[in-house]
């Protein structure tokens, strides 16, 4: 908690309060400035008083009961009327960016999008999913026969992705927040397959622990409602990029890329997000890279990808937010090969026909627990399509998309 406050007013405070101690009132008094302060620290804003402005004489002075205290010695006030403690703040005013708001966090399609206060800790678990159906080269979608014609013996006509993301945050300063993302990966593929193979309709799968991502986020900037951090990571190569199809008409044989679990390299992972609170909505930006550092181990690394995403959230109520997202991804063409893919038999070997870029557009709704059990937890979904995308093909063109999450911090 941060106090712009000077020790001359905590001293004049202090003795004003409490120099009446068998008073009921002071007492009460007492209470309610302990209250701001509370709410003060619970959404980590700032209180900067005006040692010469007439509220706070006011209080030196012992006349915060007649000016803040309208309650009296009642019960309180009444439904819906403010309290003591939060005229008090108004009477000074309160800036700094409040974590404590729903819409504090972007919507859970976003990663590494907020900070915490030193020595909190955040666990989450988002549940991504991706439909995939047709093909597309440039702008334009192509048919099954299409893509037969055009050369390929194997036709790839649909696509599942599934993710379970597991997520820890802990902050060991205020400035600094570590990330640890864990993702488990399944992957489904239909194909249609030529007359040399013959005419038949295949599925390949493959399921795994996909590429660790560990991350600092550094908080630079945060005043006014405002606030600007950036993320620098590293995703590890623990996904498997040996993925094998054994129950397709070649055989056992090493899958395409997009069937491979991880990229079999270490990548530097760089963004940076910048969001801006009003009293009643919130909008936010943020950008990120994904840069290859080397090949793997079997002679190639997937293109590099930068994403630029925009959103806006609007407070429906304490717990409820709902937001709109406008997403846009950018990712280029495997450098290299794996030498055990034949890129004239099906698309997705083809390392030059994996390039591409795509606009998302996303709905979704923040829930957060204020009171009971569940205080801290927070639920969210959020769900789209894609607006417009161009694709280096033939290939797998997205469908829609969802992502469902949970989040607690304590």
């Amino acid at each position: 908690m941060r106090l712009n406050i000077a020790p001359l007013f905590l001293l004049a405070c202090s003795s004003t309060f409490w120099s009446a101690s068998a008073s009921p009132t002071s007492v009460k008094v007492g209470s309610q400035v302990q209250a701001a302060l509370d709410l003060i620290d619970a959404t980590d804003a700032e209180l900067r008083l005006d040692l010469n402005s007439p509220e706070v004489q006011s209080i030196v002075t012992g006349q915060y009961v007649n000016l803040y205290m309208a309650e009296g010695e009642g019960d309180g006030p009444a439904d819906g009327a403010e309290t003591g403690a939060e005229r008090m703040i108004k009477a000074g005013h309160t800036h700094g960016f409040h974590t404590g708001r729903v819409d504090a966090h972007a919507p859970i399609g976003v990663m590494g999008e907020h900070v915490h206060k030193s020595g909190e800790i955040m666990l989450s678990y988002r549940f991504m999913f991706m439909q995939m159906d047709g093909n597309r080269s440039g702008d334009s979608q192509l048919s099954d026969q299409a893509v037969r014609d055009s050369g390929f013996v194997v036709v790839p006509t649909d696509m599942t992705m599934e993710m379970h993301m597991f997520g820890m945050m802990y902050a060991p300063t205020d400035d600094v927040t570590l990330m640890l993302m864990i993702p488990y990966v399944r992957l489904a593929m239909d194909h249609k397959a030529g007359a040399t193979l013959g005419d038949v309709v295949f599925t390949t799968e493959s399921e795994g622990i996909g590429d660790v991502k560990v991350s600092s986020l550094i908080k630079l900037y945060r005043d006014d409602h405002r606030q600007f951090h950036v993320n620098v990571g590293l995703s590890l190569p623990t996904g498997n990029i040996n993925e094998r199809g054994r129950a397709t008409p070649p055989g056992n044989v090493v899958l395409p890329y997009p069937m491979q679990i991880g990229s079999g390299t270490v990548d530097l992972l760089l963004a940076g997000t910048y969001v801006v609170q009003f009293d009643k909505c919130s909008v936010g930006t943020q950008a990120n890279g994904v840069v290859r550092l080397h090949e793997n181990y079997r002679d190639y690394s997937l293109g590099n990808r930068f994403a630029w995403t925009g959103w806006f959230q609007y407070e429906w109520l304490e717990q409820l937010s709902s937001s709109v997202r406008f997403d846009y991804q950018l990712w280029g063409n495997i450098d290299g090969a794996d030498p055990d893919l034949n890129p004239a038999m099906v698309p997705t070997a083809d390392p030059n026909r994996r390039g591409g870029q795509r606009l998302d557009l996303l709905f979704g709704l923040n829930w957060m627990f204020t009171d009971g059990c569940l205080k801290g937890h927070r639920i969210a979904v959020e769900g789209g399509f894609p607006i417009w995308q161009k694709l280096e093909g033939p290939q797998l063109e997205v469908d829609w998309l969802i992502t469902i999450g949970w989040q607690f911090a304590f």
